[in-house]
């Protein structure tokens, strides 16, 4: 039976991550964002209407990224505390605080990019041709200069920032700090139920009434919110397509991936894909899963279950160390020293606590090492996460001591690419560990299955499919009610399991529980970041270090580079189907031996 999700203060501190490697005090945050607030008005005062020369760019952009090293860190700070605990009215105070006095001070900074812009091009190449930092930056202003309005209005829609990222905070809040689950019984017997709780452990439950009544209580309690979360999505959905209109894009898809720097061709590539050739080889999987388990019958409450329903490794924290260093010991000396302060310097937050946010995250705030949060059930499973969380601590830890601050702003399409690696290289560390245990390798393939390929080419896969079907009814003009998601995220969900899988009620409710919708077109990225991640590790255990070496090449290259020019730095060529038809090929290889090993 699940235990009750304890209250931040009754957390033990080696649990918690440590926000005051940041500031040792709210005090002392404060003190910073003030002075923040003042020397944005020096640089408006110094800089405003005279950005007319390669030189006087160049010296601005100095000072500017020195301020916004700082706004980002104060940000990040009341940021992070929020995102442990949405039920402490303190922090969510201080939060506001500095979000209102941070926007004023990124709006009084708003004429910086719009002045560049609005510069002629000959300028703009003078100084890209002599800038010492934010080389990147300058060209993507250059870019952007089609889609850049006037200078008021560009300061005004700094200013709305906060009401702009309104419908996000909003959502979290429903989730997170409004919602409250009852707990739900099964022969007599009662289970408490929160938001991870069933995320984290009934998902997982082995035993089959207590896992489908645990998702039939949620998804009834997700039902109660249903038009609240549909109002909540429909206010970003509408956001973006005004943002998408005002900055002259024909789409909602063009304006999102435009920043992504990514062609359309290459997004729908990635879904349809997919959706044609994933979807058997998942229906096999879901079917050795029913056998495994001795279903009468495969539902979608069923699909989250480990393959061996009698084998699930328990690990502590202090075992995943281990593993941690020694799976990812291909990366090198520098890359260990990363992971062993990660631990050293609790840059991880492991607690199970009310009001935390779901999932997990990596928050890098410009060299100051990284916060992952994530919620530690001493599952095998869990070292996956961290490995895939730690992945992107070592990416923008490479960037940030390569680039500037203006340059390490990596497009969505590539950013999991880092972090899904890790998950590869553990993999294969714990395949070579299995020896002649068969059983352990099959639970390590399996793993990879359920964790790795179906978190980011299923989970999040299936959230794209669905994102695009409302983006093209957005696009129309057409409203998009609680009821026509429902119908959406359905049909998507009948598409890939097909009869193979019986569509539980609830199933069509998952669209409520993704935060992804709220940020932009980032959840097909994950596949395609995985793609990439995929071949690069093939290339690793074929060419040795000479694969590694790109690698880290390609992680320091932070923004300065498309993801086109990424992939390619890593030795893979995402401008055709190739490498995402041979990752598919070798999902399907991995179920392949999986099937070997069950009979």
């Amino acid at each position: 039976m699940a235990e009750s999700l304890k209250k931040r203060n009754e957390v033990p501190e080696e649990l918690k991550w440590d926000t005051s490697r940041l500031y040792k005090t709210k005090e002392d945050m404060l003190g910073v964002l003030h002075e923040c607030t003042k020397r944005s008005k020096e640089i408006e005062d110094k800089y405003k209407g005279k950005l007319s020369s390669g030189i006087t760019i160049n010296d601005c952009l100095e000072e500017h990224a020195k301020l916004l090293e700082n706004l980002y860190l104060v940000s990040e700070y009341a940021s992070l505390n929020v995102s442990v605990d949405y039920t402490d009215a303190e922090a969510k105070k201080t939060e506001s605080i500095v979000t209102s006095e941070a926007v004023q001070a990124f709006s009084r900074l708003s004429f910086i990019s719009s002045e560049i812009s609005d510069a002629p091009a000959e300028i703009l190449k003078e100084a890209i041709k002599t800038a010492t930092i934010g080389k990147g930056y300058l060209e993507d202003v250059l870019r952007d200069k089609p889609h850049k309005l006037g200078a008021e209005t560009e300061a005004a829609l700094v200013s709305l920032n906060e009401t702009i990222g309104a419908p996000y905070q909003l959502y979290e809040t429903t989730k997170l700090a409004d919602m409250q689950f009852p707990d739900f019984e099964v022969e007599g017997k009662k289970y408490p139920l929160g938001y991870s709780l069933f995320e984290d452990n009934y998902e997982y439950e082995k035993d089959a009434k207590v896992r489908r009544a645990a998702f039939k209580a949620f998804s009834d309690k997700l039902r109660d919110y249903m038009y609240t979360t549909a109002a909540e999505y429909g206010a970003q959905i509408r956001t973006e397509k005004i943002l998408a209109d005002l900055r002259h894009f024909d789409s909602i898809f063009d304006y999102l991936l435009f920043w992504q720097k990514v062609t359309r061709e290459m997004y729908d590539r990635q879904i349809d894909l997919i959706m044609e050739k994933l979807a058997p080889h998942m229906r096999r999987y879901a079917k050795l899963l029913q056998k495994a388990h001795g279903l009468e019958k495969m539902t979608y409450a069923d699909l989250k279950i480990t393959l061996d329903p009698d084998y699930d490794p328990k690990v502590t924290i202090e075992k995943s160390k281990e593993y941690i260093l020694d799976g990812l010991s291909v990366m090198g000396p520098q890359y260990r020293e990363m992971l062993e302060t990660a631990y050293k310097e609790r840059w991880i937050d492991f607690a199970q606590n009310v009001g935390k946010s779901t999932g997990g995250f990596c928050a890098s705030p410009y060299r100051n090492g990284s916060f992952i949060l994530l919620s530690w059930n001493e599952r095998m499973s869990d070292v996956f996460t961290l490995a895939h969380e730690l992945g992107h601590a070592g990416h923008f830890k490479a960037c940030g001591d390569a680039q500037s601050i203006f340059d390490t702003d990596v497009s969505q399409y590539v950013v999991e690419a880092p972090s899904t690696i890790n998950e590869l290289l553990m993999a294969e560390y714990l395949k070579k560990k299995s020896g002649e245990d068969k059983r352990f390798r099959r639970w390590v393939l399996a793993s990879q299955i359920s964790n790795t390929y179906y978190h980011n080419f299923v989970t999040h896969l299936l959230e794209a499919a669905f994102q695009r079907e409302v983006y093209k009814i957005v696009d129309r003009g057409e409203a998009v009610p609680a009821e026509k998601l429902n119908e959406i995220y359905r049909s998507v969900l009948e598409k890939f399991w097909g009869d193979d899988v019986e569509l539980t009620e609830g199933c069509e409710l998952t669209w409520m529980r993704q935060p992804h919708y709220y940020m932009g077109l980032y959840s097909y990225s994950y596949s395609a970041s995985l793609t990439i991640a995929t071949q690069v590790m093939k290339r690793i255990l074929n060419e040795g270090q000479t694969a590694v070496d790109d690698w880290k090449k390609t992680l320091a290259a932070g923004s300065t580079v498309d993801p086109i020019g990424f992939a390619k730095m890593a030795g893979v060529d995402v401008t055709t189907d190739a490498a995402l038809l041979d990752t598919i090929d070798y999902i399907g290889g991995i179920i392949d031996e999986i099937e070997t090993l069950m009979d």
